[in-house]
């Protein structure tokens, strides 16, 4: 997705199948996949991007759909918001239904997809700290074969995607207990999330999960946070936690992801009211979760 050309788009390449898709972009590494073109197509409108050539995917069914694979959930990257945010889906992974209900306008919600909100990387898209916590891995393919790499590493830099390959699934584990995915946005109506937090309980493992977006170029997990809060909670019974648990658990989160300068410097009055938005934003999503 971050192609650049001097020329604007010379043509335009609509496979049947990955396969085929993988072969076309094989064959034309300057050329960017594209599917609703939502981030794509406005990058585009604005100058910022020439891709020299695009390949649309929307016409590869097997990337349109989920199936049940092993304790998981694999996600094709052709999933729209529209589509996730659908009762049935919100029965299988809840959070990211509610990320996708939150992703905008519907017409947005309509054509923007899975894989792109992935790949794009924005740091407000909306799935990316669902992704986090739940601690998805995206399957790769390319001219070499298929390959497994974690989301977050690729949201890092980590592990990025080489010539010919594209994000062809999200495989997602299957918890089975409560997940909460808040946001908070400039105005009222969809919007771009100033702050988001999801929050993901694994009564299995006795633990708890929780990243933050929008703060930061990727989305940021609190591990201490988590393991500090996860030893407060009565996992046998009713798993409840005192109001005081809770605010210091939110207050906890936004130091990590937004800590104090150093010396005697105070932080902007700006980041300030977004450390506070963070900390109430964790301290409901842990709420609602645990209740």
């Amino acid at each position: 997705m971050t192609t650049h050309a001097p020329q604007t788009a010379q043509s335009v390449t609509l496979p049947a199948s990955l396969d085929e898709a993988v072969a076309a972009l094989t064959a034309m590494p300057a050329a960017v996949p594209v599917a609703g073109g939502t981030d794509l197509m406005a990058a585009v409108n604005k100058g910022q991007l020439r891709p020299a050539g695009l390949v649309g995917l929307s016409r590869i069914n097997e990337i349109r759909g989920w199936q049940y694979q092993d304790g998981h959930a694999l996600l094709g990257a052709g999933l729209t918001h529209a589509r996730m945010g659908r009762p049935d889906f919100a029965a299988l992974i809840p959070a990211l239904a509610a990320a996708s209900r939150a992703a905008g306008p519907p017409q947005i919600r309509n054509a923007g997809t899975l894989g792109g909100n992935v790949v794009t990387a924005a740091p407000s898209g909306d799935s990316l700290p669902v992704l986090a916590a739940l601690e998805a891995d995206l399957v790769v393919l390319g001219p070499l074969g298929n390959r497994e790499i974690p989301v977050s590493h690729l949201l890092a830099g980590r592990d990025l995607l080489a010539p010919g390959e594209l994000v062809a699934f999200v495989r997602v584990p299957l918890l089975h207990a409560p997940q909460v995915f808040v946001k908070a946005t400039g105005r009222t109506g969809p919007a771009r999330a100033t702050a988001s937090v999801a929050v993901v309980l694994d009564p299995a493992r006795r633990g708890v999960r929780c990243a933050v977006g929008a703060v930061a170029p990727m989305p940021l997990r609190p591990l201490e946070a988590e393991r500090w809060i996860a030893s407060l909670v009565d996992w046998d019974n009713d798993r409840g936690l005192a109001p005081e648990a809770l605010t210091a658990f939110g207050e906890y989160v936004a130091a990590a992801c937004i800590p104090d300068p150093a010396g005697d410097e105070q932080l902007p009055p700006a980041v300030l009211h977004l450390r506070r938005t963070v900390a109430a934003l964790a301290r409901r999503a842990l709420g609602r979760a645990l209740s």
